[in-house]
């Protein structure tokens, strides 16, 4: 296989990449200059090295500035510690963080829970949520919101949590955001204004 079928291969992997649109991203960078390739190449190297998942929320963080497993986020003591947010992917966390709506604090589950799944996804961070909940309890937890896609698989998620958290010995109060949110929508992709209403509305 040829390098502009190789690359075209990889990008075609991207999220939201048709081979068609891969291949225009080939062309582009074949005409633009050497220098920018190479950026280009040494970003996408050195994106692990600069890169670190935090050991509380589990999101992707920047390590360039911080020697700690632990996000500036999860760092912040001047958050809401009451409330605990849970959303699918990095991009759903920088969406809500984005809007400045929500002061709590995150868990990143690392994806759905498909409807048509016998057993839970490896992806999933069941344990470590059931671990983070438990932790952030001695810290004064009192609420979880659930911030999942409004489409089938998102219900199912959100019935999979409630069912892994609720217990006896676990009195928290589980919400999820409003259905401000439209029927099938990511949460990445919504405004700062369907944020505020859905969490204004949740249950």
């Amino acid at each position: 296989m040829s390098s502009l079928d190789r690359l075209t291969e990889l990008f075609g992997k991207l999220p939201g990449i048709g081979p068609r649109q891969a291949r225009r991203f080939v062309f582009y960078l074949l005409a633009t200059p050497e220098g920018f390739r190479r950026e280009l190449a040494d970003a996408i190297t050195g994106l692990r090295s600069d890169t670190r998942r935090c050991s509380l929320c589990f999101r992707f963080h920047s390590a360039i500035d911080r020697n700690t497993d632990i996000c500036n986020t999860c760092s912040n003591e001047s958050r809401d510690s009451s409330q605990l947010m849970i959303v699918a992917k990095d991009v759903d966390f920088e969406n809500v963080e984005r809007s400045g709506l929500y002061k709590g604090y995150y868990f990143v589950l690392g994806g759905t829970v498909p409807i048509l799944s016998s057993e839970t996804p490896r992806y999933v961070r069941e344990k470590d949520l059931i671990k983070t909940v438990d932790g952030r309890k001695k810290m004064g937890l009192t609420e979880i919101i659930l911030a999942l896609p409004a489409n089938p698989d998102g219900d199912n998620t959100e019935k999979f949590v409630k069912n892994l958290l609720t217990s006896e010995e676990n009195k928290l109060k589980i919400s999820a955001l409003g259905r401000g949110l439209s029927t099938g929508s990511e949460l990445e992709y919504v405004d700062s204004d369907t944020i505020r209403n859905a969490l204004a509305n949740r249950g």
